[in-house]
Protein backbone atom coordinates (compact mmCIF):
# COMPACT_ATOMS: atom_id res chain seq x y z
CA UNK A 1 0.00 0.00 0.00
CA UNK A 2 1.20 3.44 -0.58
CA UNK A 3 -1.30 5.42 1.38
CA UNK A 4 0.09 7.13 4.23
CA UNK A 5 -0.71 6.40 7.78
CA UNK A 6 -4.02 7.29 8.60
CA UNK A 7 -5.37 7.85 5.25
CA UNK A 8 -9.08 7.37 5.08
CA UNK A 9 -10.01 4.56 2.49
CA UNK A 10 -13.30 2.82 1.78
CA UNK A 11 -13.67 -1.08 0.84
CA UNK A 12 -12.57 -2.36 -2.21
CA UNK A 13 -12.87 -5.76 -2.49
CA UNK A 14 -15.85 -4.90 -4.88
CA UNK A 15 -14.03 -2.29 -7.20
CA UNK A 16 -13.91 0.91 -6.63
CA UNK A 17 -15.17 3.14 -9.58
CA UNK A 18 -12.63 6.11 -10.47
CA UNK A 19 -14.32 9.57 -10.40
CA UNK A 20 -18.03 11.15 -10.91
CA UNK A 21 -20.72 10.47 -9.26
CA UNK A 22 -20.36 6.57 -8.56
CA UNK A 23 -17.44 7.06 -7.11
CA UNK A 24 -19.02 9.22 -4.33
CA UNK A 25 -21.80 7.17 -4.06
CA UNK A 26 -19.12 4.20 -3.39
CA UNK A 27 -17.71 6.04 -0.97
CA UNK A 28 -20.82 7.10 1.13
CA UNK A 29 -22.37 3.46 0.84
CA UNK A 30 -19.14 1.43 1.44
CA UNK A 31 -16.55 3.63 3.00
CA UNK A 32 -17.11 2.22 6.48
CA UNK A 33 -14.14 4.73 7.30
CA UNK A 34 -15.74 7.38 6.32
CA UNK A 35 -17.99 10.20 7.93
CA UNK A 36 -20.45 9.91 5.68
CA UNK A 37 -19.75 5.86 5.73
CA UNK A 38 -20.17 5.61 9.15
CA UNK A 39 -23.48 8.01 8.86
CA UNK A 40 -24.92 6.10 5.90
CA UNK A 41 -24.73 2.58 8.02
CA UNK A 42 -25.68 4.08 11.13
CA UNK A 43 -28.72 5.36 9.45
CA UNK A 44 -29.22 2.04 7.71
CA UNK A 45 -28.57 0.05 10.94
CA UNK A 46 -31.22 2.11 12.81
CA UNK A 47 -33.94 1.44 9.71
CA UNK A 48 -33.65 -2.21 10.04
CA UNK A 49 -33.85 -2.07 14.03
CA UNK A 50 -36.90 -0.49 12.92
CA UNK A 51 -38.42 -2.56 10.95
CA UNK A 52 -37.87 -6.18 12.55
CA UNK A 53 -39.46 -4.13 15.80
CA UNK A 54 -42.60 -3.56 13.20
CA UNK A 55 -42.56 -7.00 12.02
CA UNK A 56 -42.70 -8.09 15.24
CA UNK A 57 -45.36 -6.38 16.84
CA UNK A 58 -47.55 -6.70 13.55
CA UNK A 59 -47.16 -10.07 14.78
CA UNK A 60 -49.39 -9.46 18.05
CA UNK A 61 -53.17 -9.76 17.39
CA UNK A 62 -54.05 -6.72 19.74
CA UNK A 63 -51.72 -4.71 17.57
CA UNK A 64 -52.58 -6.04 14.32
CA UNK A 65 -55.80 -4.86 14.92
CA UNK A 66 -55.54 -1.70 16.12
CA UNK A 67 -52.31 -0.41 13.68
CA UNK A 68 -52.53 -3.07 10.74
CA UNK A 69 -52.93 -0.64 8.03
CA UNK A 70 -50.46 1.39 9.47
CA UNK A 71 -47.43 -1.60 9.35
CA UNK A 72 -48.70 -2.43 5.96
CA UNK A 73 -47.42 1.51 4.87
CA UNK A 74 -44.34 1.46 7.19
CA UNK A 75 -43.34 -2.25 6.14
CA UNK A 76 -43.50 -0.82 1.81
CA UNK A 77 -41.41 1.98 2.66
CA UNK A 78 -38.96 0.02 4.36
CA UNK A 79 -38.98 -2.40 1.41
CA UNK A 80 -38.40 0.47 -0.77
CA UNK A 81 -35.93 1.79 0.83
CA UNK A 82 -34.07 -1.18 0.87
CA UNK A 83 -34.62 -1.81 -2.76
CA UNK A 84 -33.31 1.88 -3.49
CA UNK A 85 -30.24 1.17 -1.48
CA UNK A 86 -30.07 -2.41 -2.99
CA UNK A 87 -29.89 -1.29 -6.38
CA UNK A 88 -27.14 2.16 -5.37
CA UNK A 89 -25.13 -0.71 -4.55
CA UNK A 90 -25.17 -2.57 -7.47
CA UNK A 91 -24.72 0.84 -9.60
CA UNK A 92 -21.98 1.92 -7.59
CA UNK A 93 -19.31 -0.77 -7.65
CA UNK A 94 -17.28 -2.58 -10.80
CA UNK A 95 -17.69 -5.90 -9.93
CA UNK A 96 -21.88 -6.50 -9.65
CA UNK A 97 -21.77 -10.36 -10.08
CA UNK A 98 -19.34 -10.66 -7.03
CA UNK A 99 -20.98 -8.52 -5.10
CA UNK A 100 -24.63 -10.18 -5.49
CA UNK A 101 -23.14 -13.35 -4.37
CA UNK A 102 -21.38 -12.54 -1.37
CA UNK A 103 -23.00 -12.84 1.82
CA UNK A 104 -24.21 -9.08 2.35
CA UNK A 105 -25.35 -9.38 -1.22
CA UNK A 106 -27.12 -12.53 -0.96
CA UNK A 107 -28.46 -11.03 2.70
CA UNK A 108 -29.75 -7.80 1.18
CA UNK A 109 -31.52 -9.90 -1.75
CA UNK A 110 -33.22 -11.86 0.60
CA UNK A 111 -34.60 -8.88 3.04
CA UNK A 112 -36.57 -7.52 -0.04
CA UNK A 113 -37.75 -10.86 -1.52
CA UNK A 114 -40.43 -12.14 0.88
CA UNK A 115 -42.29 -8.40 0.77
CA UNK A 116 -42.41 -8.82 -2.93
CA UNK A 117 -43.20 -12.17 -3.19
CA UNK A 118 -45.84 -11.62 -0.06
CA UNK A 119 -47.98 -10.55 -2.82
CA UNK A 120 -48.51 -13.96 -4.27
CA UNK A 121 -47.69 -15.43 -1.75
CA UNK A 122 -49.25 -14.29 1.94
CA UNK A 123 -47.46 -16.72 3.95
CA UNK A 124 -44.29 -15.81 2.94
CA UNK A 125 -44.67 -12.13 4.63
CA UNK A 126 -43.31 -13.64 8.06
CA UNK A 127 -39.98 -13.76 6.50
CA UNK A 128 -39.29 -10.87 6.45
CA UNK A 129 -37.90 -10.90 9.53
CA UNK A 130 -34.74 -12.19 7.73
CA UNK A 131 -33.46 -8.57 7.83
CA UNK A 132 -32.78 -9.03 11.07
CA UNK A 133 -29.11 -10.43 9.57
CA UNK A 134 -28.17 -7.26 8.20
CA UNK A 135 -27.68 -6.53 11.60
CA UNK A 136 -24.33 -7.66 11.36
CA UNK A 137 -23.27 -4.89 9.32
CA UNK A 138 -22.71 -2.98 13.07
CA UNK A 139 -19.61 -4.91 13.47
CA UNK A 140 -18.47 -2.73 10.37
CA UNK A 141 -19.94 0.63 12.14
CA UNK A 142 -18.36 -0.25 15.48
CA UNK A 143 -14.58 -1.69 14.25
CA UNK A 144 -15.56 -4.59 15.31
CA UNK A 145 -13.57 -6.24 12.02
CA UNK A 146 -11.47 -8.58 14.72
CA UNK A 147 -14.40 -10.26 15.54
CA UNK A 148 -15.23 -11.12 11.96
CA UNK A 149 -11.75 -12.31 12.17
CA UNK A 150 -12.52 -15.15 14.72
CA UNK A 151 -15.60 -16.04 13.17
CA UNK A 152 -13.24 -16.73 9.91
CA UNK A 153 -10.69 -18.98 12.78
CA UNK A 154 -13.83 -20.78 13.86
CA UNK A 155 -15.26 -21.68 10.57
CA UNK A 156 -11.87 -22.67 9.38
CA UNK A 157 -11.14 -24.71 12.94
CA UNK A 158 -14.82 -26.33 11.63
CA UNK A 159 -13.57 -26.71 8.27
CA UNK A 160 -10.00 -28.92 9.50
CA UNK A 161 -12.22 -31.15 11.99
CA UNK A 162 -15.20 -31.83 9.67
CA UNK A 163 -14.18 -35.63 9.16
CA UNK A 164 -13.85 -35.94 12.70
CA UNK A 165 -17.01 -34.86 13.38
CA UNK A 166 -18.54 -36.84 10.75
CA UNK A 167 -17.38 -39.67 12.12
CA UNK A 168 -18.72 -38.82 16.05
CA UNK A 169 -21.53 -38.17 13.97
CA UNK A 170 -22.45 -41.34 12.27
CA UNK A 171 -20.92 -43.39 15.75
CA UNK A 172 -24.05 -41.67 17.57
CA UNK A 173 -26.31 -42.85 14.66
CA UNK A 174 -25.40 -45.94 15.49
CA UNK A 175 -26.09 -45.46 19.24
CA UNK A 176 -29.77 -44.25 18.77
CA UNK A 177 -30.65 -47.16 15.98
CA UNK A 178 -29.15 -50.09 18.07
CA UNK A 179 -30.48 -48.43 21.62
CA UNK A 180 -33.58 -47.80 20.05
CA UNK A 181 -34.03 -50.75 18.82
CA UNK A 182 -33.03 -52.27 22.21
CA UNK A 183 -35.69 -50.38 24.24
CA UNK A 184 -38.82 -51.26 21.76
CA UNK A 185 -38.28 -54.81 22.73
CA UNK A 186 -38.02 -54.38 26.18
CA UNK A 187 -40.54 -52.01 26.33
CA UNK A 188 -43.09 -52.54 23.36
CA UNK A 189 -45.93 -50.97 22.43
CA UNK A 190 -48.12 -51.48 25.69
CA UNK A 191 -46.10 -49.12 27.53
CA UNK A 192 -46.44 -46.54 25.30
CA UNK A 193 -43.58 -47.83 22.82
CA UNK A 194 -45.56 -47.96 19.26
CA UNK A 195 -42.61 -48.49 17.10
CA UNK A 196 -38.73 -48.30 16.61
CA UNK A 197 -38.91 -44.85 14.77
CA UNK A 198 -40.76 -43.42 18.07
CA UNK A 199 -37.68 -45.53 20.22
CA UNK A 200 -35.64 -43.78 18.18
CA UNK A 201 -36.77 -40.32 18.43
CA UNK A 202 -36.90 -41.29 22.49
CA UNK A 203 -33.18 -42.68 22.80
CA UNK A 204 -32.53 -39.35 20.92
CA UNK A 205 -33.89 -36.78 23.78
CA UNK A 206 -32.53 -39.15 26.28
CA UNK A 207 -29.02 -39.04 25.09
CA UNK A 208 -29.14 -35.17 24.31
CA UNK A 209 -30.55 -34.79 28.04
CA UNK A 210 -33.88 -33.24 26.82
CA UNK A 211 -35.93 -35.89 28.23
CA UNK A 212 -39.76 -34.82 27.19
CA UNK A 213 -41.20 -37.14 29.91
CA UNK A 214 -43.57 -37.92 26.89
CA UNK A 215 -42.62 -41.79 26.78
CA UNK A 216 -40.62 -43.07 29.60
CA UNK A 217 -39.44 -47.06 30.19
CA UNK A 218 -41.16 -48.26 33.21
CA UNK A 219 -39.57 -51.61 33.35
CA UNK A 220 -36.06 -52.36 35.51
CA UNK A 221 -33.98 -53.04 32.33
CA UNK A 222 -35.59 -50.16 30.21
CA UNK A 223 -34.24 -47.89 33.25
CA UNK A 224 -31.12 -49.35 33.27
CA UNK A 225 -30.89 -48.35 29.25
CA UNK A 226 -32.00 -45.05 29.73
CA UNK A 227 -29.37 -44.61 32.74
CA UNK A 228 -26.74 -45.60 30.32
CA UNK A 229 -28.12 -43.43 27.59
CA UNK A 230 -27.99 -40.23 30.14
CA UNK A 231 -24.32 -40.60 31.38
CA UNK A 232 -23.54 -41.69 27.20
CA UNK A 233 -25.29 -37.95 26.49
CA UNK A 234 -22.60 -36.58 28.40
CA UNK A 235 -20.11 -37.37 26.18
CA UNK A 236 -22.19 -36.05 23.05
CA UNK A 237 -21.57 -32.66 24.42
CA UNK A 238 -17.96 -33.21 25.12
CA UNK A 239 -16.33 -34.72 22.44
CA UNK A 240 -17.32 -32.37 19.59
CA UNK A 241 -16.48 -29.71 21.70
CA UNK A 242 -12.98 -31.26 22.42
CA UNK A 243 -12.48 -31.69 18.95
CA UNK A 244 -13.45 -28.14 17.58
CA UNK A 245 -11.71 -26.76 20.41
CA UNK A 246 -8.74 -28.39 19.29
CA UNK A 247 -8.48 -27.31 15.77
CA UNK A 248 -9.39 -23.44 17.29
CA UNK A 249 -6.57 -23.56 18.96
CA UNK A 250 -4.09 -25.14 16.44
CA UNK A 251 -5.81 -22.60 13.93
CA UNK A 252 -4.47 -19.84 16.36
CA UNK A 253 -1.59 -20.73 16.45
CA UNK A 254 -0.76 -20.96 13.06
CA UNK A 255 -2.20 -17.61 12.82
CA UNK A 256 0.24 -16.55 15.29
CA UNK A 257 2.84 -18.02 13.07
CA UNK A 258 1.58 -16.88 9.88
CA UNK A 259 -0.34 -14.08 8.45
CA UNK A 260 -1.98 -11.37 10.29
CA UNK A 261 -5.69 -10.43 9.72
CA UNK A 262 -7.36 -6.70 9.56
CA UNK A 263 -9.43 -5.85 12.77
CA UNK A 264 -11.36 -3.62 10.55
CA UNK A 265 -12.04 -5.70 6.89
CA UNK A 266 -10.60 -9.14 8.71
CA UNK A 267 -8.59 -9.79 5.64
CA UNK A 268 -5.26 -11.99 5.99
CA UNK A 269 -1.91 -10.25 4.96
CA UNK A 270 0.48 -12.94 3.90
CA UNK A 271 3.38 -10.03 3.78
CA UNK A 272 4.31 -10.47 7.38
CA UNK A 273 6.70 -6.80 6.76
CA UNK A 274 3.47 -4.70 5.25
CA UNK A 275 1.88 -1.94 7.51
CA UNK A 276 -1.29 -1.63 5.91
CA UNK A 277 -4.26 -3.82 5.13
CA UNK A 278 -4.24 -4.50 1.09
CA UNK A 279 -7.98 -4.64 0.99
CA UNK A 280 -8.86 -1.66 2.87
CA UNK A 281 -5.95 0.09 3.83
CA UNK A 282 -6.00 0.05 7.45
CA UNK A 283 -2.87 -0.23 9.66
CA UNK A 284 -2.64 -3.92 10.57
CA UNK A 285 -1.62 -5.19 13.72
CA UNK A 286 2.03 -5.65 14.95
CA UNK A 287 3.17 -9.23 14.78
CA UNK A 288 2.83 -11.97 17.57
CA UNK A 289 6.34 -12.83 16.57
Amino acid sequence: MTEAPGTIQPQTQFGRPEGGFRQKLYDVIFGIHTPAGRGFDIALITIIVISVVAVMLDSVEATHVDYGELFDIAEWGFTIAFTIEYVARLYCVEQRTRYARSFFGIVDLLALLPSYLALMLPAISVLVDVRVLRLLRVFRVLRLGKFVAEFGSLGRALNASRHKIFVFLFFVIIVVLVMGTLIYVIEGPNNGFSSIPMCVYWAITTMTTVGFGDITPVTDAGRLIASMMMLLGWGTLAVPTGIVSSEFTAERLSYKRGQRECNDCGKGEPDRHANFCRACGSPLPKSAT
